[in-house]
């Protein structure tokens, strides 16, 4: 019997220091090797001012900028460290009404705006941290933006079809526009 429980004690210590130890300090340094930028959570940075991460959405509010999709993030929206959804059902009257308000804002923000807005703008992503809106709802704020920079729609439009991004690898996903970098190229960084 202790011949059993000595190995059994041998062989935990063995993968706990493969599994727990080795292992990770592996991967992180082959991320780190291979991937550093990616690994490091895609950080901008500007100088000593960190701007933002491409991969999670950021609040802007101002009317000279994008706006990114809204967060359901609690307690506060683009919240990445409590990475959620809001969990109401297409049925629940809540949905309805957050979605009637967000329309009403975007609606103020652009009153000669009266195509229809685009889904994204007013529902929240799964994990309330998405960084990328659809081309469609960056050319529905295209106007607004060109209006308040006091640049004309057409440089607008030309950034914006830059700043899409296509589907990975041709064909996963949908094209789409990273917030953040095209509100940065905006501010001319």
């Amino acid at each position: 019997m202790s011949k059993v429980v000595r190995q059994s004690i041998l062989m935990l210590a063995a993968m706990t220091m493969l599994c727990g130890v080795v292992y990770p300090l592996l991967v992180t340094g082959a991320a780190q090797w291979l991937f550093r930028n990616a690994a490091n959570g895609s950080i901008i940075e500007r100088g000593e001012n960190v701007l933002g991460s491409k991969l999670i959405g950021q609040p802007f509010a101002d009317p000279k900028y994008f706006w990114s999709r809204p967060s359901a993030t609690t307690p506060f929206a683009n919240n990445a460290a409590a990475s959620s959804g809001s969990n109401i059902g297409p049925t629940n009257p809540a949905l309805a009404d957050a979605v009637k308000q967000r329309i009403d804002a975007l609606r103020a923000a652009d009153p000669d705006n009266h195509a229809p807005v685009p889904v994204d703008l007013v529902t929240a992503s799964g994990s309330g941290l998405d960084p990328h809106i659809s081309p469609a709802a960056a050319q529905y704020q295209i106007a607004r933006v060109a209006k308040v920079r006091g640049v004309g729609e057409a440089k607008v439009t030309e950034m914006v079809a830059q700043a899409t991004e296509g589907r990975q690898f041709g064909v996963l996903g949908e094209p789409r526009v990273n917030v953040l970098l095209l509100n940065l190229a905006l501010d001319g960084r």
